[in-house]
């Protein structure tokens, strides 16, 4: 520890007056590095307040798009079994469209379904395509879509086939005035 009174009494008045000089300067020179510690502290509280705010809404933006991604996530899921079941059913039709087409060749081989012309044959197939039909919407909707499949304008289409559709439609709409 520095005795001051020892150094007052030994000095002459300009070296107090420059000691003095210096501590007003020290004690200045403390006063501004604690004016500037108080303005840094207080930056760094505000800092701290932000980045605490933005972490909040960092956190609660990752809640809401977990969240969404979960819902994505099962709707997903959800899509993805009636794809699966669209599909299982699709190969089941196919399975029994096969199915009656190989009895249909069966009866197309058979003596009784032959004719020198093959028209019966044709007619058991329409027939067969309007088969379980037994209402006008019902009619009219497999009407449609067995002419999108057998246009002559698609790919595969079978014009022979499509007249013989037009024909059954329009006996079976005749026999719809009926029903």
């Amino acid at each position: 520890m520095i005795d001051w009174e020892e150094i007052i009494r030994t000095e002459s008045t300009e070296e107090l007056k420059e000691a003095k000089l210096w501590l007003f300067q020290e004690n200045m020179r403390l006063q501004q590095e604690r004016t500037e510690l108080e303005q840094a502290k207080d930056k760094f509280l505000e800092e701290r307040v932000t980045l605490r705010d933005e972490l909040d809404a960092l956190n609660r933006r990752t809640v809401m798009e977990r969240k969404r991604l979960k819902e994505e996530s099962l709707f997903f899921e959800k899509k993805m079994a009636i794809l699966q079941d669209g599909f299982r059913q699709l190969e089941e039709d196919r399975k029994k469209l096969e199915k009656e087409r190989r009895l249909l060749r069966e009866e197309a081989v058979s003596p009784k379904a032959s004719d020198e012309d093959g028209t019966e044959n044709t007619l058991t197939v329409v027939q067969l395509l309007f088969r379980g039909v037994n209402n006008p919407l019902a009619l009219r909707k497999r009407y449609r879509d067995l002419i999108k499949i057998f246009h002559p304008d698609n790919l595969f289409g079978d014009g022979e086939l499509a007249g013989q559709i037009n024909k059954e439609y329009l006996k079976r709409k005749q026999e719809e005035r009926f029903w």
